[in-house]
């Protein structure tokens, strides 16, 4: 239960705390005043996404708290437990929403997450609004209601998760034979390609190898020049470098008894003699090893062209090439087992499928029961909303299997889907002699606000939620059909904490507790109260419900029957 709500810089309200209790809690006020707001942050504190846009002009943050009480035997205390949370302590949940929205989720105290805290609050509250109202002439959530009035939830979820396994192996499976299909022409490519690979004999990086011998085969006869001059002009012509650096180092000899430190010098210049001649050596070699061969360049720009295209066909590198050798020798690997893998997937498959068609069978089974049943309590319950002529139904359909469907997600000729074989519609005939039609073709919204009462009023029998919030169940009623909408409400608040935004009287008189929310200009901003009204209050208030901004001694007294008459 619902035992408080603090909320702080939210839309326009600045700072308020609202204090609830059980039975039915009334809200009311203008239009505008912030009603909506509040149920908005309820919404927040039971999970729903956030957003900087909510956050109040000129503020930073801003923050939603709520308490509810925890029942020691309720589905929301042994998820907390199994989250390490004490629920004997209660649970508070507090939100701080941030304009660089990095939002945080506390629990007791303890920072969370958005997942945790669903879990959760998903079995404290439920909140029933203008979403509420659309959503029911969705035929998608006509098949969910029905599963949670049938206490078939889990049931789904079982069919939900075997059809989510098989998915992936069915696709494999697909995979699997058309490879297999293909195999033949496959196979012969793989080893045509491996072949062409094999064939070409290559080693790492001999496309660099043989680029640096074009190079020197293309430029040899000015390699082989270049090297003979500099032989000659260091060491064979006359008057070559070596020959005179003999001569310099002679001249040096001679006169270096005369100055013993030229003797250095000598040396140094003889040093450099044989730095000549070791130089000269080494180009001989390296002239020897020059061969002008138009053959071998030939060759070898015809094996550079050859590996040119071979990298052009296998990645760009010869690197790639050899990966591309090593990946067609693992799927022509996998190829040679493809049969196994294909028996291996279609025993794993028909296991499953197996599983899965005897749940789907079941499944559907007992929609059919809950669908009877929920219609003959649908209707009761209409009835006692002033509808007592209604024709309520749940049909269930299939959706037939199409030629070529996949044999693995069908039975009996209907497909199977996440949520079963069945769909479900709501039909209904508001008045006698009208044939079924479509919730969504037919129903007003005076008709739609009491379906959608009469739905949750079922529910609430089978649900384990302590709180139900209605905004909007006021939506396209008046008069007697509104006095009774609010005792619906009454009756269900001996069972559940009731918190309903309402702007009919008639609906407000049956509150056990009584809030009005209003908002007005403080220092040229807006901003939104809420008060718990004291018995005198409570009476300007329904006068005003009733006879708008000018209230008269007459229509305090109306309201005070009206009151009197709850």
């Amino acid at each position: 239960m619902l035992s408080e709500l603090t909320i702080r810089n939210f839309a326009i309200i600045d700072d308020i705390k609202v204090c609830f209790s059980k039975g039915l809690t009334i809200l009311s006020g203008e239009t505008g005043a912030g009603k909506s707001i509040i149920i908005n942050a309820v919404n927040l504190i039971l999970g729903n996404r956030a957003t900087s846009k909510l956050i109040r002009t000129g503020a930073q943050t801003a923050e939603l708290e709520a308490m509810f009480h925890i029942s020691p035997e309720s589905r929301a205390a042994i998820i907390m437990q199994e989250n390490d949370f004490d629920p004997s302590e209660g649970l508070i949940v507090r939100r701080i929403i941030s304009r660089n929205d990095r939002h945080k989720i506390y629990i007791n105290g303890r920072l969370s997450t958005i997942q945790s805290l669903t879990s959760i609050t998903e079995n404290l509250a439920s909140i029933s609004g203008q979403h509420a109202h659309q959503g029911l002439l969705k035929e998608e959530q006509h098949l969910i209601i029905l599963d949670q009035f049938g206490g078939l939830t889990s049931l789904r979820n079982m069919v939900y998760d075997l059809y989510h396994e098989i998915i992936p192996l069915v696709t494999k499976l697909n995979k699997l034979r058309s490879f297999q299909l293909k195999q033949v022409e496959h196979v012969e490519l793989l080893e045509f390609q491996k072949t062409e690979i094999l064939n070409s004999e290559i080693f790492p990086d001999e496309d660099v190898e043989l680029e640096k011998e074009r190079i020197l085969l293309k430029n040899s006869e000015a390699i082989f020049i270049a090297l003979n001059e500099s032989i000659e002009e260091l060491y064979s012509s006359n008057g070559s470098i070596h020959e005179r650096l003999v001569g310099i180092k002679n001249n040096l000899s001679k006169v270096g008894r005369f100055a013993p430190d030229l003797m250095t010098n000598s040396k140094e210049v003889d040093n450099v003699s044989y730095h000549i001649e070791d130089i000269t050596e080494n180009l001989r070699k390296h002239i020897q090893n020059i061969h002008i061969d138009e053959n071998r360049l030939e060759a070898v720009e015809a094996r550079i062209d050859k590996l040119i295209k071979l990298k052009r066909k296998y990645g760009g590198s010869l690197y790639n090439v050899f990966n591309k050798l090593n990946e067609i020798n693992n799927e022509l690997s996998e190829i040679e087992n493809i049969d196994d893998q294909v028996a291996g997937t279609e025993k794993i498959l028909d296991g499953k499928r197996d599983q899965l068609v005897d749940l789907v069978i079941e499944l559907s089974a007992k929609r059919k029961s809950a669908a009877e049943v929920i219609s003959k309590e649908v209707e009761n319950e209409l009835g006692t909303l002033e509808m007592p002529e209604t024709s309520f139904n749940v049909a269930l359909s299939s959706i037939l299997k199409d030629k070529g469907k996949d044999e693995y997600l069908s039975v009996d000729g209907n497909i199977i889907t996440e949520s079963g074989i069945d769909k479900a519609s709501f039909l209904i005939a508001p008045n006698v002699g009208e044939d079924l039609k479509p919730l969504a073709n037919i129903a007003s919204g005076g008709e739609l606000s009491r379906v959608v009462l009469a739905i949750k009023a079922i529910l609430a029998k089978t649900e384990s939620l302590e709180t139900l919030v209605f905004d909007e169940v006021d939506a396209g009623i008046g008069g007697g059909v509104a006095e009774v909408v609010g005792k619906k409400l009454s009756s269900l608040s001996e069972y559940h904490q009731i918190i309903c935004i309402t702007h009919l009287a008639q609906i407000a008189k049956f509150g056990s507790h009584h809030f009005r929310i209003s908002k007005h200009i403080t220092e040229g901003r807006t901003k939104t109260e809420i008060k718990q009204m004291l018995e005198d209050e409570r009476v300007e208030e329904i006068a005003r419900m009733i006879g708008g901004q000018k209230i008269t001694h007459a229509t305090r007294d109306h309201a005070r029957e009206i009151l009197k008459s709850a």
